[in-house]
């Protein structure tokens, strides 16, 4: 199943989750775009500045903290992903329920662990 997935938070700095997640979902052949305070690039995926169109995307997966989420609110609804993943760190009960009530999946994992496992 296509799984494309949009990481919203990315840094460029090599050594933060967010970029790990990135070539992660790249090497494991899951479609990816990125979305960061920068534009760059990260093993070939264009990283771009809040708020790009994108279609078809399966799963958001989060790397900003809940204070500086309520901007993205209605760019990740507009987006209607099949599940937005709150990454260690994310977690915001305001925005779960939100989701969950307009009938997306929430899950509260480690994107980086969910890969590594199998459980992507």
């Amino acid at each position: 199943m296509n799984k494309k997935t949009l990481v919203l938070g990315v840094s460029l700095n090599p050594e933060r989750y967010s970029y790990m997640a990135v070539r992660k979902l790249k090497f494991n052949n899951i479609p990816v775009v990125a979305v960061g305070m920068r534009e760059g690039e990260i093993n070939g995926v264009i990283v771009e500045k809040p708020f790009p169109k994108f279609e078809g995307i399966h799963t958001v997966t989060l790397y900003i903290g809940p204070k500086n989420l309520p901007v993205f609110y209605d760019y990740i609804l507009d987006i209607n992903p099949k599940r937005v993943i709150f990454n260690p760190g994310t977690e915001n009960p305001e925005f779960e329920e939100i989701l969950t009530a307009n009938g997306i999946e929430v899950i509260r994992g480690c994107t980086l662990i969910m890969i590594s496992s199998g459980q992507y």
